[in-house]
Parts: structure tokens; sequence; C-alpha cells
């Protein structure tokens, strides 16, 4: 029964992830820029932009200018979760590709700085005064996903160790429409249920900055409206 549980609720999880993200983007996709609104200084060409949204998604830039302890908690915490994510792939192929498995390692022990970044980023929503006014609960609680999620993780890779085979057997039946014999693991149902939930959430939280960041106009606009107008849609039928 459990196993059917737990199908039922990945598949529909899953659907609300993809859907709903979907939507957002699309959303996003169809919004219009009225003004030309990058921050300055810009870049003027499209190569600059493609290389300004590189340097902002992998090295966080301009929180880096902002504050330096912030950004080391925010970028060990994102670093360290792309890792996590790579290494966990194992349980959905087979065979197991080579980069996964050059990953393993280095996946492992990204958990701990995970956790680490996390717990830093939330102490800042709790002590730092101006930023504990603008937290809402749901915050919080995406936080506390998240610790969950990589603390239970490292519980089952050093602490209590769980069927890793009968996982990844269980995980690819599903991908195959199956349903097969989920392990019964405490530790187990704590890190599958939160990751459950987080996806559930996804959609309809501040993690839509994940996508968001590529349609933000101050950071995909090029730094040029003395050389080329710009209108947008809605406004250029209106000239017509």
């Amino acid at each position: 029964m459990l196993s059917v549980i737990y199908a039922l609720s990945f598949y529909a999880a899953t659907l609300m992830l993809v859907v709903g993200v979907g939507l957002k983007v699309w959303k996003y996709a169809r919004t219009p820029a009225p003004l030309k609104i990058p921050t300055t200084p810009a870049p003027t060409t499209t190569a600059g932009v493609v290389m300004r949204m590189f340097r902002e998604v992998v090295f966080f830039e301009s929180l880096f200018k902002s504050n330096k302890w912030i950004w080391l908690f925010g970028w060990m915490f994102h670093m360290s979760l792309w890792l996590v994510l790579v290494r966990h792939l194992r349980y959905f192929i087979d065979p197991v590709w080579f980069w996964v498995a050059f990953a393993q390692p280095y996946g492992t022990y990204a958990g701990f700085t995970m956790v680490l970044g996390l717990l830093g980023l939330w102490a800042r929503r709790i002590l730092v005064e101006r930023v504990r006014y603008i937290t809402n609960p749901s915050d919080h609680l995406i936080l506390a996903l998240l610790v969950l999620i990589g603390a239970s993780g490292l519980l089952m890779r050093f602490v209590y160790r769980v069927d890793i085979v009968s996982v990844k057997l269980y995980m690819l039946d599903l991908l195959r429409l199956r349903i097969g014999e989920l392990p019964s693991d405490p530790i187990l149902q704590v890190h599958l249920w939160s990751a459950l939930a987080l996806m559930v959430i996804f959609p309809i939280s501040k993690l839509l900055h994940v996508p968001g960041v590529f349609f933000s106009p101050t950071r995909n606009q090029v730094d040029n409206p003395r050389e080329k107008r710009h209108l947008a849609p809605w406004a250029a039928q209106l000239e017509k």
C-alpha cells in the first residue's frame, strides 16, 4: 500500500511541477517589457548579455557585489545542490552515465555544504531585522523542507543505511509506469515525502526565481536604447 501511495503521489507531484512551471515560463515569455531597463553598467551586444547571464547564474555576480557573506552561503547552497542533483541521477538511469558516476563522491560531500549554506541563509532570515520583517511563513517552510531533504539524505548515507538497490529498482519501475516495492525505512520516507512536498509548492513559491532569472529585463536586455528603438509587441501594434 505504501508503494502504491508513493507512486501515485510521485506522478501527481511531477505533473504539478512540470505543468505549473511550464505555465509560469509561458506567462513570463509572453509578458511584454515596455521599457529598456537593464541594470547598468550593461552590455551593449547580445553576446555580452549571454555572458552577463552566465556570470549571474553561475557566479551570482550581482549578489557578490552587494553582500559577500550572503553570496557565500547562497553560492555554496546552489552549487552544492547541482552536484547533489547530478548524483541522484543514478537512481533514474541504467546504465549510469560516466559523468554521473564521476560526480558521485563530490555529490556525496556536497550534501554537507548544501545544508551548511541553507542554515546560513535561514539564520539570515531570523537574525537580520530588515530581512526578518519581510520574511513570510512560506520562506521558512521552503528552507525547512530543503534542510530536511539534505539532512535526511546525509543520515541515509552515513548513519542509517538504506537498501539503495531496491530504491533504484523502484524508481526505474516508476519511470516505466510500473509499481515495485519501496523500502519502508523511516528516514527514506522523510526524505522522499519532503522532496514531493517541495515539488508541489515549487510552481507557486519564490523558488520560481530559478527559471524567472532568465526573463528578468534588468538582466536580459541589451543596453542600446540610442541605437535601436525598443517597442513592446502591443505598442508596435498600436503604431500600425
